[in-house]
């Protein structure tokens, strides 16, 4: 009964196994879709605002070179986060993908200095805009966006580089918005200033994506808990299985973007109480309740725990 029990745990892995491959191939090839797009356009959006002078324009190109960038590392960590651990790297590369996010971030940010840097150079030497060019340009542009961001829509959630890109497309199809409507008024009322207010509103928005991206890569690599779980409430909800007496050395954290990991002593109430039962019942309870499928528990009875505190985790 437990061999075949554990075939067919085995099966169910390998299964899993073969199933995240196909979408992990799945999402390589949106990736890499998705920059071929954004290197076409950013060369169009360049060439237009060179062309037009317009300088929201080279800063939307300027943002779509960022993307490219982020995507072309982006790419290159969900290859190398995808494989297999050995005996020198047994977590296997998977924060390969965090790195690349940091990096990312980081590159956004510089890009959206450097915009603030040559809008104010634009502020006291406004030039005029060529608005036949910048318009049609700008439409390329939140088109091929609006492409990109559906093209990856259903990967989204499948790891941080992947929501990282598609944040970065809506912020580049927002940037698009932005220069249409400068290109609009200036058109109307020809205050050049426009182009140059636009330019800033996308140098925040540059920055301000960036920021949550840094946030959460760098929560992973100093192991911080993830932030939909409460250290506190996975404490208590361990606290509470029937035959745990008291719980010590609580840690919670992730490598990458998908895995949460616990590690935890519990002292039992009596040399009587079947461990494996109780470790069972804990390991369910973390999976359904804060998605925690990755867990280490120590099982100590009677003075072993001498010594600590119920608070001694927090």
């Amino acid at each position: 009964m437990n061999n075949n029990k554990c075939n067919q745990d085995h099966e169910h892995r390998a299964y899993d196994h073969r199933h995240g491959h196909t979408h992990h191939a799945e999402g390589s090839f949106r990736l890499l879709l998705v920059i071929l797009l954004n290197i076409i356009i950013t060369v169009v959006e360049y060439i237009g605002g060179v062309i037009s002078g317009s300088l929201a324009l080279i800063s939307d190109a300027g943002h779509n070179l960022s993307d490219v960038l982020s995507m072309v590392l982006g790419y290159a960590g969900e290859k190398v986060s995808a494989g297999r651990k050995g005996d020198k790297y047994t977590f296997g590369l998977k924060r390969f993908e965090v790195l690349t996010a940091l990096i990312n971030s980081l590159t956004l940010i510089l890009i959206g200095i450097y915009i603030f840097y040559e809008a104010v150079a634009r502020f006291f030497n406004p030039q005029a805009v060529e608005l036949k060019v910048m318009l049609p340009v700008a439409f390329i542009g939140l088109v091929v966006n609006v492409i990109s961001i559906f093209v990856l829509n259903s990967g989204t959630k499948s790891s941080l580089n992947i929501r990282a890109v598609s944040l970065h497309l809506l912020f580049d199809a927002l940037s698009s918005v932005a220069v249409i409507f400068a290109a609009v008024i200036i058109w109307f009322t020809s205050n050049y200033w426009i182009d140059v207010v636009i330019s800033c509103f996308i140098g925040i928005m540059i920055i301000w994506s960036a920021l949550g991206i840094l946030r959460e890569s760098l929560r992973i690599f100093l192991q911080g808990v993830p932030e939909h779980i409460k250290t506190d409430e996975v404490y208590d909800a361990i606290l509470s299985v029937e035959g745990v007496k008291s719980l010590h050395g609580l840690h919670i954290w992730s490598i990458n973007s998908q895995e949460v990991f616990l590690s935890c002593h519990i002292c039992l109430e009596e040399s009587s109480v079947l461990s494996d039962v109780v470790i069972k019942e804990i390991n369910s309870l973390l999976d359904v309740r804060f998605g925690i499928n990755h867990s280490a528990v120590q099982v100590e009875f009677g003075t072993f725990c001498g010594g600590h505190t119920e608070n001694c985790c927090r």
